[in-house]
C-alpha cells in the first residue's frame, strides 16, 4: 500500500468560488468550514461503528504531514455521514483535495498525493482526484412527494408511543416519518448544498455522499482542549409574521411539554461530556433559535476538556443518540423506535461532520436532510413524543420540518 503525504498551504481565495464541482464533500459552519474533492482514502468502520471509531485516528495517523497553516481542519481530514443505527457499519471518506477557512480569516488547501513509499493497511489510496465537472444548473420542472405511511397510520403509532411513555416504560421517544421525492430530473447534491448554504447561512450545512442538509444542532464539536455542544428539542412553527413568531416564541419558553422534552436532552448531554473535561457549563435557561419554518429551544455547552484529550469521534460515539432524536431512556427507545416507525433510517439523525488527524472536528445531528439518487430523494421529519403529545399537532410539525428541504429541492 502507497504511503500518503499531505501538505497543506496558506491560500488567498475564498473556498465557495469553487463550489462548481460536482461530487464535492463539505460541512460548513458559521465558525469553521471544510470540503474536498478527489479521494485519497477510505476508511471503514466495521459494525457496530461506535466501538470501531478509533480506526479514523489510526487511519489518519498514517499519512505524513506537511502542515504550514497548524489550524482545526488543516492537514489530512475525514468526512462521514454516520449512521443513526449504532450496530451498522460505517464509512468515511479522505478527499484528495481539501479546503478550509476559519472565522477569523485563515484560508489553506490541502493537496494529498501518494509518496511512493509503503504505508499501512489501515488506510485504503482510491481514485486520482483530479478535476471533477462543472455542476450543471438546472431545476426540476415536476416534483412529486408522498409519505410511506399514511397520516392517520402514523398518528397511530404516536398514540401507541404515548401509551407506552404513559405506562412508564420510557421518558421520551422521538417518531420520524419518511417521505419519498420524485423528480424529471437528477437533483444535483452540490446544487442543493449551495442553496441550502443561501438559505440557512448561520445552520451547520453538509454535503457527503448523496446526503444533504442544513441541520440546526451541532452534536458536539472539539477545537483543541474546547468542546462544545447545542442540543435542541422543543419546537414551534414559523410564520413570517414578526409579532405572531415572537408570541409563539414565549408559548415555547412556557411550555411544560417543551421544556421537560429539552431539559431531558440537556441532562443527558451535559451527564456524557462531564467526565471528559475538567470544566462544562451549559446554559441555564434555553433560547429560541430560528431554523427555516421552525424554531427550537436550543441551550449551548462548553467547556475545557481533560488531558489526555478525547478524539472527537470519542465524543460522538458517546453521545449519539441523544434524546433529542432517540429519546429516553435510550435503550427502550430505540426499540420502540424499531417497533413504531417501520424504516431505516440510515444517515437521518446520524452524526455528520469531519475530523482531523489532531482529533479536531464538528459533526451536526443529520436533521433537516436528504438523501439524493439520481431523480428520487428521501428525507425524514421526526417528533418527540412525551406521555402528553397530541397526534395531529405533531403531524403538523413533521410537514413544518420537511419544509425546509422541499422548498430547497424545488428552487436548486
Amino acid at each position: 500500500m502507497e504511503q500518503l503525504l499531505a501538505v497543506t498551504r496558506l491560500a488567498d481565495h475564498e473556498p465557495g468560488q469553487d463550489y462548481s464541482v460536482e461530487n464535492i464533500v463539505a460541512f460548513s459552519s458559521p465558525r469553521r468550514s471544510v470540503w474536498g474533492t478527489g479521494t485519497a482514502a477510505q476508511i471503514h468502520l466495521p459494525a457496530p461503528w461506535p466501538e470501531n471509531v478509533h480506526l479514523v485516528a489510526e487511519a489518519l495517523s498514517q499519512i505524513q504531514i506537511e502542515d504550514e497553516v497548524g489550524t482545526p481542519g488543516s492537514g489530512p481530514v475525514a468526512f462521514g455521514a454516520l449512521p443513526f443505527d449504532r450496530s451498522a457499519a460505517a464509512n468515511l471518506v479522505i478527499p484528495r483535495i481539501i479546503h478550509g477557512h476559519a472565522a477569523e480569516g485563515a484560508r489553506w488547501r490541502t493537496e494529498i498525493a501518494p509518496t511512493g513509499g509503503t504505508g499501512s493497511s489501515a488506510v485504503t489510496p482510491e481514485g486520482s482526484g483530479e478535476a471533477l465537472p462543472a455542476v450543471e444548473s438546472a431545476t426540476p420542472s415536476t416534483v412529486d412527494l408522498r409519505s410511506v405511511r399514511s397520516a392517520r397510520d402514523w398518528c397511530a403509532a404516536v398514540q401507541s408511543a404515548t401509551t407506552r411513555i404513559k405506562a412508564g416504560d420510557l421518558t421520551k421517544v422521538v417518531l420520524a416519518r419518511e417521505l419519498l421525492v420524485q423528480t424529471d430530473i437528477p437533483i444535483s447534491a452540490t446544487q442543493l448544498y449551495r442553496r441550502l448554504l443561501q438559505l440557512y447561512p448561520a445552520a451547520l450545512c453538509f454535503v457527503i455522499d448523496g446526503f444533504v442538509g442544513a441541520s440546526p444542532e451541532l452534536l458536539v464539536s472539539r477545537v483543541g482542549e474546547i468542546v462544545r455542544a447545542h442540543p435542541m428539542a422543543g419546537t414551534t412553527p414559523r410564520t413570517g409574521d414578526v409579532d405572531l413568531d415572537q408570541r409563539r416564541a414565549n408559548e415555547l419558553l412556557s411550555s411544560q411539554k417543551n421544556r421537560k422534552e429539552h431539559q431531558i436532552t440537556i441532562d443527558m448531554v451535559h451527564e456524557t461530556l462531564l467526565p471528559w473535561c475538567s470544566y462544562l457549563d451549559a446554559e441555564p435557561v434555553p433560547s429560541v433559535v430560528a431554523a427555516g419554518p421552525v424554531q427550537h429551544l436550543a441551550s449551548s455547552v462548553e467547556g475545557r476538556l481533560s488531558r489526555p484529550t478525547p478524539n472527537v469521534l470519542d465524543l460522538v460515539a458517546a453521545l449519539h443518540p441523544t434524546p433529542a432524536v432517540g429519546g429516553w431512556p435510550r435503550e427502550p427507545a430505540l426499540k420502540l423506535i424499531d417497533e413504531l416507525e417501520q424504516a431505516d433510517r440510515g444517515p437521518y439523525a446520524g452524526p455528520v461532520g469531519w475530523t482531523d488527524a489532531q482529533g479536531n472536528g464538528a459533526f451536526a445531528v443529520g436533521i433537516r436532510a436528504v438523501e439524493l439518487s439520481d431523480c428520487s430523494a428521501r428525507l425524514f421529519a421526526g417528533v418527540g413524543v412525551v406521555a402528553d403529545s397530541d397526534p395531529e399537532s405533531e403531524l403538523e410539525e413533521t410537514r413544518a420540518k420537511a419544509q425546509a428541504l422541499l422548498g430547497a429541492i424545488v428552487r436548486v
